[in-house]
């Protein structure tokens, strides 16, 4: 079979869900092809190996078969073999360390309705500033 560009192939294998982001991708050194830089027009050959950078994972794939149109998701494995070390696939389920704090429900700030029923229940018990509590 004759060789298929680079970004036509991990469109074609589901890699990358359109052809111009895995262009994009391919220019922004994004993707290697056997531990190197490439162009989008770089030509794809069985056995190659495709690393793509998605952070935080580097993932590895080896071209089985070259493809030039779309695959179903089933047939996506005669085409391409993911040979991603599990180390990598392991970052996915790191802790993110992340500058926003998640909170459980209920929990920080009170909702609206936690807040009226707060404000009702204060209504009996606060003194008014109208009252000669504070005059002196």
């Amino acid at each position: 079979m004759e060789p298929v560009r680079i970004d036509k192939y991990l469109w074609a294998v589901r890699i990358f869900k359109t052809r111009s982001d895995a262009a994009e991708a391919v220019r922004n050194n994004r993707v290697t092809v056997n531990g190197s830089a490439c162009k989008p027009s770089r030509e794809v050959h069985e056995g190659d190996i495709i690393e793509v950078k998605r952070m935080p994972v580097v993932y590895r794939y080896k071209v089985v078969e070259v493809v030039s149109s779309r695959q179903s998701a089933k047939n996506v494995a005669q085409y391409c073999l993911n040979i991603t070390p599990q180390e990598e696939l392991d970052k996915l389920s790191a802790p993110r360390e992340t500058i926003f704090v998640f909170r459980d429900r209920g929990a920080g700030r009170p909702t609206k309705k936690e807040r009226r029923d707060m404000e009702a229940l204060m209504d009996g018990f606060a003194p008014d500033m109208d009252d000669d509590l504070f005059d002196e």
